[in-house]
């Protein structure tokens, strides 16, 4: 059954998964938890999962995001009445299904810091058997470690290039690339799976073959088994912002995107045999080192580009508790509120 969503984010149709009415003469209002939406991505991939932002905005300022086209560029805000409404939310959600968090706004912001409102959300979810993934570009995540190791926890962490200086230059709010591997080797030893993002490619910056098996080779050497990739997809606001950083390219970039790529679901893509070209780099890199790898709104799902169990890392999460969520303690859940 396909779904639709308001701007109000109440939802009349949908996949029986995904929540507790399935007649489409009701509705259920989920606040913060909801129904996974790529955007109208036909290429997208991911399994039945919700996703869940405890801030809006994100201050990591990644140049080549495409997310800030749909939330805007703007630093991380908490979300208004957030732990209220998560507790709201979770009565109403099906917990056999996996939260993302998250799928735009990192859960781990400069922000969380001070406010610990991914601290706070983890508190209520793991003990109630929630299926949790965590994806970051963020090291914040080593300070929950003790908790995320209890739970039913995977991370995937995004790493681009290991070359701090271009690192700081794309994703100039974010940590050093070998401050990153640090926290993998940490988060691994704890118990808890991580995967990586080798997300975006971008053609003339981190397409080098050496450094990318550099990389791959890397990752696999301190305990990641699984890795997701994907080529850069321009948006208008986002190329504004890459064309600003390196003027040197533009030319190339504008050759490459709007004359010999495609344009698919509203992104301007690579030319596929470009595509097809650097994703194989990154693909023989991982099946060499023995690693899963998937590839992410590509349209590329054969085997030859897909072998891993889904391609954001929900397979990854272990089960170390029974989810629980009809028996919660309600005077536990009421302590939190914003």
């Amino acid at each position: 059954m396909k779904s639709k969503q308001s701007a109000e984010g109440m939802w009349t149709t949908y996949p029986t998964e995904l929540g507790e009415e399935t007649s489409l003469n009701r509705t259920l209002t989920l606040y913060v938890i909801k129904p996974f939406n790529p955007w109208g991505s036909t290429l997208c991939t991911c399994p039945p999962k919700y996703s869940l932002h405890p801030y809006t905005g994100c201050s990591h300022r990644c140049l080549y995001c495409y997310a800030t086209s749909y939330i805007g560029l703007k630093y991380s805000t908490p979300k208004s009445n957030y732990l209220r409404r998560l507790q709201y939310d979770i009565k109403r959600v099906n917990p056999k299904l996996p939260i993302n968090m998250s799928t735009s706004s990192d859960p781990y912001p400069p922000e969380e810091l001070q406010y610990r409102l991914t601290r706070k959300t983890l508190e209520i979810l793991i003990p109630l058997g929630f299926k949790i993934l965590i994806t970051t570009k963020n090291t914040i995540f080593l300070r929950d470690l003790s908790i995320l190791a209890k739970g039913n926890v995977a991370i995937t962490l995004t790493l681009t290039t290991l070359d701090e200086n271009l690192a700081s230059k794309i994703e100039p709010n974010t940590p050093k690339p070998k401050d990153r591997l640090k926290a993998i080797e940490k988060a691994i030893q704890h118990g808890i799976p991580v995967g990586v993002r080798l997300d975006p490619i971008i053609p003339y910056l981190n397409d080098d073959p050496v450094e990318i098996r550099e990389l791959v080779d890397t990752v696999s050497s301190i305990g990641v088994k699984f890795i997701v990739t994907s080529t850069y997809k321009v948006r208008p606001d986002n190329f504004k912002r890459m064309i600003a950083a390196f003027p040197e390219i533009e030319y190339r970039w504008r050759r490459l995107y709007y004359i010999d790529g495609e344009y698919r679901d509203n992104y301007r893509y690579l030319p596929l045999n470009m595509r097809m070209k650097l994703l194989k780099i990154v693909i023989d890199c991982a099946r060499r080192s023995k690693l899963s790898y998937a590839t992410c709104r590509e349209g590329l799902t054969s085997k030859e580009w897909f072998n891993a169990k889904s391609c954001d890392g929900t397979h990854l999460i272990p089960l170390k508790i029974k989810p629980t969520i009809h028996k919660y303690n309600m005077r536990k859940l009421s302590q939190y509120s914003n």
